[in-house]
Formats: structure tokens, C-alpha cells, sequence
């Protein structure tokens, strides 16, 4: 039961507009592993892998994400140019996407490495020799890398939403790959020309990033010496209102040590300082930048200058919080996943261990809720079980945690609570999913299974099977 909501809309809206800018200030390294990163900690794939495409067409696996077993095997391999035609050919074509399932790999030697993974025989789930690729493409078109992913996380092909957000995805990382070969091009360019004033002149107008100089010592130091123009657009200051001026007064420290520490670092480490900071535009509103700081030795008996360059990442950060969101939300209903449950719980555990007091973990199944689907659609059945995560978001106490396990099953994580307290909660919760449901003659009613979170439980699954136990109880005494 996929419902797309209209903050997915959202998201894709906002990659699309950040994906000219994603990677600000890495480097090709960093980026590649970032984008394998990213798929797995936020698109919900157990495994990751980037091919990069080199100059002469061989492509070469560079990052591996998820699982050290496939990086061992994998990272370094390189591949001839062909490599994915054959495969692509009976593939099946999910937008920019490429879907191979297993069923139409012919039969012989199995070329590359396979998770280790039990086989299904439902048609939906995921076989270890299904396989599903994202072409990477740089602006002007060219094919800059292919990546691989595996092991959806709930073991299933994935839907709709999850094939949306990984091509999206993929069309960021293409953007991003090609922008990081850029910088890394220019800062190897940089040090080549041995700070050249007339060709860092042609670099720093030229650029597309935000540059500009800072005094790092002498009387003027901590000011700003020089922008370009793209500094100016991203930040909406002209030159003479940044020129003279002290750079770090833009800045917004999260504490009052941050900007001292980010300077200790420059001055200490080796190689270029990447940050992400927040900047007060002239309109008077924040905006993220991200990029990276250098110091620059002039000359001998010259004061050295901090050379950076900026990227405006304001929707990326906006986007990492959508991601962040939709990896941690039931996006039918809303309500937290197994994930943020999971958090959630040992927050809870932590308390209940430092206190004493103990809490409950309820776990709730709907009774009759096939029978809705059968006799109403999914689109009805989707629509009620969002009306019954509003029921319970209504009965539960502030602070409590409801989340949607999956199907109709959910559950209530309630601190600091017992006995009577909990027994009205339970009542409460039972009653309010017990009312009719708008326009649905069925009779959906609850079973729910009660844990008991206290100082000596051990983790979110034991108790879980350990309410879902109870649950099953209480669902035999309700048919009987």
C-alpha cells in the first residue's frame, strides 16, 4: 500500500534545484564516497557501489557502501567499457534506471559478487541476483559513472517512491561527481602555477564557485581583500561592501569557540579546510555555505592570505533534512518507522535506566483490516489507516511515541508508566480504534500486546516479540 505524499512532491522539487551544487568544496574522493554514503544511509539500500568512467571508456569501482565484504571484493576491479551492454539489453527501463532481474540472467557463471541473502519465492522480493543500476551523467550528457545498488531494505523490489528518489538521486551525483573533477582540477592547477597573479586573476574571475581572499596575518588580517563575482551573486553584497570588511562578522558560530577552532585548524592541518557555515545575506536572511579554505604563501617577506571558495548548499541542507525525514517516517501515514523507533527506544531505555521508572511498549494489530481492503480498495483501506494513526496521535500522551511497524500493525513506546495508568492507556487507544471508521461498515477493532520497558530490557526486538506474544494472546481471547 504505496501512497506518494505530497512531501515527496517536495523533495524531488528541491533535488532538482540543489543538484547543481551538491558536493561544494570536495573533493572527486570524497565525492564518490559521499554519493555511495548517501544512497545507503538515506535511500534505503543495504549496499552501494560507484563505478567510475575513465577517460578511455574502462570503468572502475572507486567506492563500495555497506558492506566491508563487497568492498573487499570489489573495490579496485577494473571493467571494459561493454561491461553493462549485455545486461542492459534485457533490462528492464524504470525511467533512468536499469532493472535486471534474475529470472532473465542466462544460465552459467555468475560474473561479479552476490550478497549472500535467502532466496524468496514470493516474485516481488528481492533475489540476490537481481540487479539495479543508475546511469551517472555529467551536464553536457557524458556518462561519468554507473552505480550499482542491492539489498533494499525491506527486502522487496522497490516501488515507485524509492526508483523516484534514487534516478533523482543519481542525477545529483552525476552533477556533483563532474563538479568535484572540476576542483579537484583547479586546486592541482593552483599549485602547479605556483600562485601566478595573472592566471589566478583568469581562476578567480572565471570561477563559477564563490572565491575570494582573506588576510590571515599582518595588520589587516581577518579582512577581506578580494571576490569575484559569483562570491558577490551568491551573497548578494557588491565588492566595496565585502572589500575592508572582517569575513568572520558574516558568520554565524554555533558556539563561541567555532570560528577560533575552524582557524586552528587551517593554520595546523595540511591541504585545503572544508566547512559548511551559515552566512547573513544582505536581505538579512541566513543562507548555508559550503567550500573549502586555504592558506596561501605569497612570497617571502609577503603576509599570507586565506584563498576560499563558496557554493550556496542552503537546498542541500534543506534536502539532507527532507532525506533525513522520509529514511525515519512511514511516508502513508507520517508517523515514525522501525528507525526512529529504534531511536527512540534507547533514548527511553537510557532514562528508564538512569531513573528506575519503567514505561511500555505496546504493540498494536488491527483486527478485520483485510476485509476492508477486500471489500473497499487499498485507496480506502490507505485513507483509514491514516485516519486511525490520527486516533491514536490523538489518544497517546505527549511524548509518546507512535510508530507504524508496517501492514496495520503499530506500536506505542509510552515512558514512565504502569499499572492503572497504563491499563487506561491501552482502554483509551482500544476505544478510539474501535469507533466506526468514516464511510467503512466493517468493524476494525485492536488486539494490542503489552512489554514492559524497564532498567534490565535488553533491546527494541526482544520486546517487541515479546508485546507481539502478548498481542497474539489477546487476539485468541477476542475470537473467543
Amino acid at each position: 500500500m504505496q501512497n506518494e505524499p505530497t512531501v515527496r512532491m517536495t523533495a524531488v522539487r528541491r533535488l532538482y534545484e540543489v543538484s547543481a551544487r551538491m558536493g561544494a568544496g570536495r573533493s572527486l574522493a570524497e565525492t564518490l564516497q559521499a554519493v555511495v554514503d548517501g544512497v545507503v544511509t538515506g535511500l534505503g539500500f543495504g549496499i552501494a557501489v560507484l563505478n567510475l568512467r575513465h577517460p578511455d571508456g574502462k570503468f572502475e569501482v572507486i567506492a563500495v557502501a555497506g558492506s566491508p565484504e563487497a568492498r573487499e571484493a570489489l573495490l579496485g576491479t577494473v571493467s571494459a567499457a561493454d561491461i553493462f551492454d549485455a545486461e542492459f539489453e534485457i533490462a528492464d527501463k524504470w525511467g533512468g534506471l536499469r532493472f535486471v532481474p534474475h529470472e532473465r540472467l542466462p544460465e552459467g557463471e555468475v560474473i561479479g559478487w552476490v550478497p549472500q541473502i535467502p532466496v524468496s519465492e514470493d516474485p516481488a522480493a528481492w533475489h540476490p541476483l537481481d540487479a539495479l543500476f543508475a546511469p551517472l551523467y555529467s551536464p553536457n550528457g557524458e556518462l561519468v559513472g554507473m552505480l550499482a545498488v542491492d539489498l533494499p531494505e525491506d527486502q522487496r523490489r522497490p516501488g515507485p517512491i524509492h526508483r523516484e528518489l534514487l534516478e533523482i538521486f543519481a542525477t545529483q551525483a552525476g552533477l556533483a561527481i563532474d563538479k568535484a573533477r572540476l576542483t579537484d582540477q583547479l586546486l592541482a592547477e593552483k599549485a602547479r602555477l605556483e600562485a601566478s597573479e595573472t592566471t589566478f586573476r583568469l581562476v578567480f574571475e572565471g570561477a563559477g564557485n564563490g572565491m575570494a581572499t582573506i588576510a590571515f596575518d599582518g595588520p589587516e588580517a581577518g579582512r577581506v581583500l578580494r571576490v569575484n563575482d559569483a562570491f558577490c551573486r551568491i551573497t548578494g553584497y557588491t565588492p566595496g561592501q565585502l572589500v575592508g570588511t572582517t569575513f568572520v562578522d558574516y558568520l554565524r558560530d554555533e558556539d563561541s569557540d567555532q570560528t577560533d577552532r575552524e582557524i586552528e585548524r587551517l593554520s595546523t592541518g595540511k591541504g585545503p579546510y572544508r566547512f559548511e557555515r551559515t552566512f547573513r545575506r544582505t536581505d538579512g536572511n541566513d543562507i548555508w555555505l559550503g567550500g573549502t579554505a586555504a592558506i596561501v604563501d605569497q612570497g617571502k617577506d609577503q603576509p599570507q592570505i586565506i584563498l576560499i571558495q563558496i557554493d550556496d548548499v542552503t537546498a542541500r541542507k534543506d534536502e539532507e533534512r527532507e532525506l533525513r525525514h522520509h529514511a525515519a517516517h512511514d511516508p502513508l501515514t507520517g508517523l515514525p518507522n522501525r528507525r526512529l523507533l529504534q531511536h527512540h527506544f534507547s533514548s527511553a531505555l537510557q532514562r528508564s535506566r538512569q531513573t528506575g521508572r519503567r514505561g511500555a511498549l505496546l504493540f498494536c494489530d488491527l483486527n478485520h483490516f483485510k476485509q476492508v481492503n477486500d471489500k473497499y480498495g487499498h485507496e480506502t483501506g490507505d485513507k483509514a489507516l491514516r485516519e486511525i494513526a490520527d486516533r491514536l496521535l490523538t489518544e497517546v500522551r505527549h511524548g509518546d511515541t507512535v510508530a507504524r511497524l508496517g501492514g496495520d500493525e503499530f506500536a506505542i513506546l509510552a515512558e514512565d508508566i504502569d499499572g492503572d495508568d497504563l491499563d487506561v492507556l491501552t482502554r483509551r487507544i482500544s476505544e478510539a480504534i474501535g469507533r466506526p471508521l468514516d464511510g467503512i461498515d466493517v468493524p476494525v477493532t485492536a488486539s494490542i500486546g503489552t512489554a514492559i520497558v524497564s532498567p534490565y530490557a535488553s533491546d527494541l526486538n526482544e520486546l517487541l516479540r515479546t508485546a507481539d506474544n502478548a498481542m497474539y494472546e489477546a487476539k485468541r481471547h477476542h475470537r473467543r
